[in-house]
């Protein structure tokens, strides 16, 4: 019968013919047959099973053995022994490799045809030995799921005891070995059944004998964990994820994260090989177990694995959102890591780029499920805005694309944030400095934050940007100096001529740092840019003074008795006025004169008094049911300095004088900062937002007389606040001012003018407010229009010798009958003023981004401004004298200004502006700066530098005696230069 079959196969008969003759045979397989006829029809239908060169001659072999096996069960038996079975695993068979998966096919089926013969029992030992071995030589996936097959189905071949452990152990290594070098779909999804169907075989051992189940995961971390750079475990260990049962989660990661064998790397390395599992298409749970493992990191301050992990997979986890199959995992985890790496926008501005074509896809598409799905990004993305806010160049396109969605309230945004960020479970973890790279396009270099330094970044950009103040500063001869100024020098050099992205100012930090700021926390800007230029003005003075003892040495003379000079400077300037060429730099750059002039309503005497000043504190405009405002106590009563500078009294008389500076004398709460020389702690104020403190003689209430349109839709500008800064103010009921010529208090009349105006006008908002009720700092998030171009009205006297600095009292008028009305005009005395509108262009805007002045965060808007760029050459009258108060004087409606600003945009007169944000700098534009508070709320502006713009700038000049050199930075000294070569050279190595 055997050669029947064998030549019908092999004939060329028609295939239904032979069909037919194959039936015939398959039928006589009932009929008797010796011994050798069985083995003859065995090894016939076992070479055409192994061998057959098509299906049907493999099909025929199949269809015969079983019916031969079936009737002739003992002569099968005797075929199908232990011997012949290894040979087959051993050796193969004839031509066929003992690794092809028909063996194991031929091996499975045989089994099942003895499966009631007692032979049986000595194949199952056999096969838990040669499984065993067959799985330490990593066979390929289709031989493993056809192997996992055969021990679903016989059970009684998985190796016992502790064979069973190893077992599995090296079939976790196969796995990791896995590998589908197919990019095709069929082929895909055949891989992955194929490591389903392994991995459902280590489910059922560990089932069965649980004790399998720790050896087999401590083999997953093994071999995700390894550090070996020529092997790279399978992401078809995610197969594995889905069958550890969840309860064990807290032990294992408690155990892996506490084990002092785990190093660092290998712990970074079996994470980031997790979180590649999401890709895994059919896997449950990896998300879930990617988690606990962040966390129990975070748990134990593993923050660097942490940081180093989510810088380098967010982007990964990101990507895979598209994929339907595997977004509620990776949502989940990117989620969890947006959340938890609070302490930098680094992790989150890696994603943003991707957010857009993201959003886009899923709204183009219209289906329910990619609506929900983008809520829930939406909700993610406008927490991370809200927390890392002050980045609107990325932010704007992001809130275009996601303004159909709902924006999740603060509340719900701020109970968000607190969930799961490193920073709530220790303080242990360090400011991460972002990764920088090679300058940017714009060729500004950054500050680096060296740990809620922002307040200091954003100070020093705008000033760096100060083109005129930054080329005085570099112009200085400062050699063998260790002052504040020349530390201030080597930084602008730093910044002017480093190659780095990001400059780290630790030095100057240290130097500049007022002794009460406490590192690392929040602090005022406006404080700190005031306590800087003080220092730097006083340390001037200091420096001269040692330098006139001196003269060879100079400026540069080390300044190793700088205590010991500030006496002498001080009892060196007793002039109030000094000269040009006697003031400092600072003077010269940033400081101005403010007359204040105060008249007596019931005797008509007058007093007035003329203060240097720095920066002027604007106040925002009470509400019109507010009569009185109270604004400072009597620790922030002005007088005046020998040297000129402003100075507060404190309540009590033994206490010493506070640095009070500038001109914030009429200004409402609480923005000013008094702090004390040489390292005092500041003098606490208590400020009312919008309120009276009755029956308290150390304070004074003001009320300003000038038009308020509160709940008017109309933006209030800086030119507003300076008019109301600026505005006649009536000193009233509580407020009354004392007269020394009634003797008495009395009602008056008090004004402020500017009599000279600074090259460099500082303007701060007074935006933090004190709330009585509830005792903490508000900030005022009113949005304030920012001119382009600024006019100033400067009332200089015909002759400033003519005017005493100190106050002054005049009794020549004694009409105490006249109305309100006639007391707000000017008085005869301001005849002797030439009011003038002087122009400034706007150079540097600081932002405050956040709700409280206790956080938040500052960044700077800025542009290149130098004297030449004057506005007035396109306007005939570049002086003109200031109107009547009746006319506006104060710089109120559609002025020469507003056409000046609009033609300075038309032409595009100004240059680039520059987004300043710590280690980040791109470019920007003005437009971006007048709507940044519109586009977001909490970015409002808070200090502004304005530039003089005039012909006769005494500071425009190409002559480097002068200090400065219009067409580019002078050219530095050989120790500046030779330390940026020196460092620029490090850098261009290490990178």
């Amino acid at each position: 019968m055997d050669k029947i079959l064998e030549g019908l196969v092999s004939s060329s008969h028609p295939l239904p013919l032979k069909r037919m003759i194959v039936r015939k045979v398959v039928e006589s397989a009932e009929h008797w047959l010796d011994e050798a006829q069985c083995e003859a029809m065995f090894d016939l239908t076992t070479r055409l099973i192994l061998e057959g060169p098509d299906h049907f001659q493999r099909q025929v072999g199949h269809q015969v053995l079983e019916a031969y096996a079936r009737y002739h069960r003992p002569e099968f038996e005797a075929f199908f022994n232990k011997t012949f079975v290894l040979g087959l695993l051993q050796q193969g068979y004839h031509s066929l490799d003992r690794k092809d998966v028909a063996i194991l096919d031929y091996i499975h089926n045989g089994l099942k045809l003895i499966m009631s013969c007692p032979s049986v029992l000595d194949l199952f030992s056999l096969l838990q030995v040669e499984v065993l071995r067959m799985v330490c030589e990593r066979p390929e996936p289709q031989l493993c799921a056809r192997l996992s097959d055969l021990l679903t189905d016989f059970v009684q071949c998985v190796p016992k005891g502790k064979l069973s452990i190893t077992f599995c152990q090296q079939l976790v290594r196969t796995i990791g070995h896995f590998q589908c070098v197919s990019t095709q779909e069929k082929e895909l999804r055949e891989y992955v059944s194929q490591v389903t169907k392994v991995s459902n075989l280590l489910q059922n051992i560990w089932k069965a004998e649980p004790s399998t189940l720790l050896p087999s995961l401590q083999e997953v971390f093994a071999s995700i964990s390894s550090t070996d750079a020529s092997f790279e475990p399978s992401v078809a260990l995610a197969s594995l994820v889905q069958h550890i049962p969840l309860q064990m989660i807290t032990v294992l990661i408690r155990s892996l994260t506490a084990d002092p064998n785990v190093k660092d790397a290998s712990m970074t390395q079996a994470l980031c090989r997790m979180i590649d599992w999401l890709s895994w298409p059919l896997a449950q749970h990896v998300d879930t177990w990617v988690i606990a493992l962040l966390k129990g990191l975070a748990a134990v301050q593993k923050f660097t694995i942490l940081i180093d992990v989510t810088l380098l997979k967010i982007e990964l986890v990101f990507n895979r959102l598209w994929f339907p199959l595997v977004r509620p995992g990776a949502l989940a985890v990117v989620s969890h890591m947006l959340l938890s790496f609070q302490h930098s926008p680094e992790a989150f501005h890696l994603i943003v780029p991707h957010v857009l074509n993201l959003v886009h896809s899923f709204k183009s598409d219209g289906l329910p499920s990619s609506t929900a799905f983008l809520v829930q990004v939406t909700e993610l993305v406008h927490c991370m805005m809200y927390h890392y806010s002050g980045f609107p160049d990325l932010y704007e396109p992001i809130l275009e694309a996601v303004k159909d969605f709902p924006k999740p309230s603060e509340e719900k945004i701020k109970l968000i944030l607190n969930q799961s960020a490193w920073t709530s479970q220790s303080n242990a973890l360090a400011s991460c400095l972002s990764r920088l790279s090679g300058k940017s396009e714009t060729g500004k270099t950054g500050l680096i934050n060296l740990g809620n330094t922002c307040y200091m970044n954003s100070v020093l950009q705008a000033l760096f940007m100060a083109t005129d103040f930054r080329r005085q500063v570099l112009s200085l001869n400062l050699n063998g100096c260790n002052s504040l100024m020349k530390k201030l020098q080597h930084l602008f050099a730093f910044l002017a001529h480093t190659q780095r992205e990001a400059y780290a100012p630790r030095i100057f930090f240290e130097a500049s740092r007022p002794p009460w700021f406490t590192p690392r926390s929040q602090q005022d800007c406006s404080e700190y840019l005031r306590f800087l230029l003080d220092r730097l003005h006083e340390e001037e003075k200091t420096l001269r003074v040692q330098s006139s003892q001196e003269p060879s040495e100079g400026l540069g003379r080390a300044d190793t008795s700088l205590q010991e000079g500030a006496s002498k400077a001080a009892a060196a300037t007793e002039s109030p006025g000094p000269s040009d060429s006697e003031k400092t730099l600072i003077e010269k750059m940033f400081g101005g004169k403010l007359r204040t002039h105060i008249c007596c309503l019931n005797c008509r005497s007058t007093s007035q008094k003329v203060e240097a000043f720095t920066d002027l504190s604007l106040a925002f405009c009470p509400t019109p049911s507010v009569e009185d405002l109270s604004f400072q106590d009597q620790a922030s009563l002005p007088t005046v300095q020998d040297d000129g500078l402003m100075q507060t009294c404190v309540a009590d008389p033994e206490e010493e004088p506070v640095v009070y500076n500038p001109a914030t004398a009429a200004l409402v709460c609480d923005s000013i900062v008094n702090q004390r020389i040489l390292g005092s702690p500041p003098v606490e104020l208590h400020c009312v937002e919008n309120s009276s403190v009755p029956g308290d003689s150390a304070k004074i209430f003001i009320s300003k007389d000038v038009a308020q349109n509160p709940g008017s839709e109309t933006t209030p500008s800086v030119t507003d606040l300076l008019n109301y800064f600026l505005a006649p103010e009536i000193l009233t009921g509580d407020n009354q001012y004392y007269c020394e010529n009634c003797a008495s208090l009395q009602n008056a009349e008090k004004t402020m003018q500017i009599t000279e105006e600074p090259e460099y006008l500082i303007l701060t908002l007074l935006r933090f407010s004190y709330d009585q009720k509830y005792h903490v700092r508000r900030k005022i998030l009113d949005n304030v229009s920012l001119p382009l171009v600024l006019e100033l009205p400067v009332k200089r006297t015909a002759s400033f010798s003519s005017l005493s600095e100190s106050w002054s009292v005049d009794v020549n008028f004694t009409d105490i009958n006249e109305n309100l009305a006639k007391k707000l005009k000017p008085s005869a005395t301001e005849e002797v003023f030439c009011p003038k509108l002087v122009p400034y262009l706007l150079s540097s805007v600081v932002v405050h981004s956040g709700v409280s002045s206790e956080s938040g965060h500052y960044y700077s808007y800025a542009r290149n401004i130098t004297g030449t760029e004057s506005p007035y050459q396109m306007c005939p009258q570049s002086e003109r004298l200031a109107l009547t108060p009746s006319q506006s004087c104060f710089l109120g409606g559609e002025g020469p200004s507003t056409v000046i600003e609009q033609d300075l945009e038309n032409k595009e007169m100004s240059q680039e502006w520059f987004l300043f944000n710590d280690s980040r700098v791109t470019f920007t534009s003005f437009q971006s700066v007048q709507k940044i508070t519109s586009r977001f709320p909490k970015d409002t502006a808070y200090v502004l530098l304005y530039k003089k713009q005039n012909s006769a700038n005494g500071l425009r000049s190409d002559n480097p005696a002068s200090g400065v050199w219009v067409n580019g930075d002078p050219p530095l000294q050989k120790e500046l230069m030779d330390a940026i070569t020196k460092d620029n050279k490090l850098y261009l190595q290490v990178s």
